[in-house]
């Protein structure tokens, strides 16, 4: 049957042109919504498609308006035609409707909490999905027992259909208390929510759910690129949460005294952030902890990126450090120690010329860390550079 496809997140793009390249000419219409600055030509021009972009990560009038578009698009599908929404990272900012007599400016006031509190993925989307008309399984709801299928990316640690994207597309993200660190302000907001459906409503019971690409597939993929290189590869089972700058130094530490070759792990750490933030995201701050403890060592490199090409509200992707990026930026005038107190890790990897820009990946599975050291003289050299510390790289 003719399907219409509703794609939210910073993937959206990306996932939208797969439909049309797995469907054909099955999808009827298409309604885009991602980050400003990730709209991608191929699929926007492709007629029947209608493109929005919106605020991320905190919600900005165009994610109003975006959530206004979702459900009239929702509502307008046939009755004989099939729902396709494809959710990515990035859809609890982009899409919203709130309650009434919760205002912008409350959802701006809201997210930028939520960003600075320290607050793990699922905790900070329990909060978003209360104080909203759509999240927590609600958008599910509204599709009633219509078959819908629903595929998602997942930025999330466990896969939860119902933490990803605050749950527009699964119930279950609103059961449980809310976090104990949650405002008295907060909750005065989430108490005008109307009630979402639990997990196993009936109301949502229309709805095929499959996540189709993770963390794992990411650290797989960095694997199998390493491994063609010829270089050993460790894994790690671990996922990076928690403070960044915790999580920079273990890593740091476990590269200087472990073996030759790729150290490879993934996860998502959770800074607290100070009133007025500097320059950078999550993996500045733990790629410039790390940077710390590798000064003078030679040989080694370290990478921390997140996927989606975005580390925090900049438009840089991460950082790629080694032993001299602090006294580079130290001898450009730049305290490390200052920097990572104030969230401020982007000014001083700027200036020690690490910061890595990538642009929209079309993709968005958390962040990768993975770190270089070169083994012994006798060593077989690898088969390619590793960004602009790769001359340090080979023996």
């Amino acid at each position: 049957c003719p399907v219409h496809v509703a794609a939210v997140g910073k993937a959206a793009c990306a996932m939208t042109e797969g439909a049309f390249e797995a469907l054909r000419h099955g999808v009827r219409a298409a309604l885009v919504i991602t980050r400003h600055g990730y709209g991608d030509p191929v699929p926007c021009r492709r007629p029947g498609v209608h493109c929005l972009e919106a605020g991320h990560p905190v919600p900005d009038a165009d994610s109003l308006v975006a959530g206004r578009a979702l459900l009239e698009f929702l509502d307008a599908i046939p009755a004989d035609r099939r729902p396709l929404l494809l959710i990515s990272g990035g859809a609890s900012s982009l899409v919203e409707r709130p309650p009434a007599g919760v205002t912008l400016a409350d959802l701006a006031r809201l997210n930028h909490w939520l960003l600075g509190s320290g607050l793990d993925i699922r905790c900070m989307n329990r909060v978003r999905c209360a104080v909203s008309t759509i999240k927590g399984g609600r958008l599910a709801a509204r599709l009633g027992a219509r078959a819908a299928m629903v595929l998602l990316i997942s930025d999330v640690r466990g896969d939860d259909p119902a933490v990803i994207g605050s749950g527009l597309a699964a119930p279950g993200a609103c059961e449980g208390p809310l976090p104990s660190v949650t405002p008295a302000w907060v909750r005065a907001l989430a108490a005008r929510a109307p009630p979402a459906p639990r997990p196993h409503d009936p109301a949502c019971e229309g709805l095929e759910v499959h996540v189709v690409a993770r963390l794992a597939d990411a650290l797989e993929a960095a694997a199998a690129a390493a491994r063609g290189l010829g270089a050993p590869v460790h894994r790690y089972p671990e996922f990076v949460a928690g403070d960044p700058c915790e999580a920079g130094r273990a890593f740091a530490r476990r590269l200087r005294t472990g073996a030759p070759g790729f150290h490879i792990r993934g996860g998502e750490p959770t800074p607290a952030l100070p009133p007025h933030p500097g320059r950078g995201g999550r993996c500045q701050s733990l790629a410039l902890a790390a940077a710390l403890e590798l000064q003078g060592e030679e040989g080694v490199v370290f990478l921390a990126a997140s996927t989606d090409g975005s580390d925090g509200p900049g438009e840089d992707a991460g950082a790629l450090v080694d032993g001299g990026t602090v006294a580079r930026g130290v001898s450009a005038g730049y305290d490390p120690m200052h920097c990572l107190a104030g969230a401020d890790a982007g000014s001083f990897l700027e200036a020690a010329g690490d910061l890595i820009q990538t642009g929209p990946t079309g993709t968005n599975v958390m962040d990768l860390f993975i770190g270089w050291k070169r083994g012994p003289a006798g060593d077989r050299p690898l088969s390619g550079g590793v960004g602009r510390a790769s001359p340090a790289l080979y023996p």
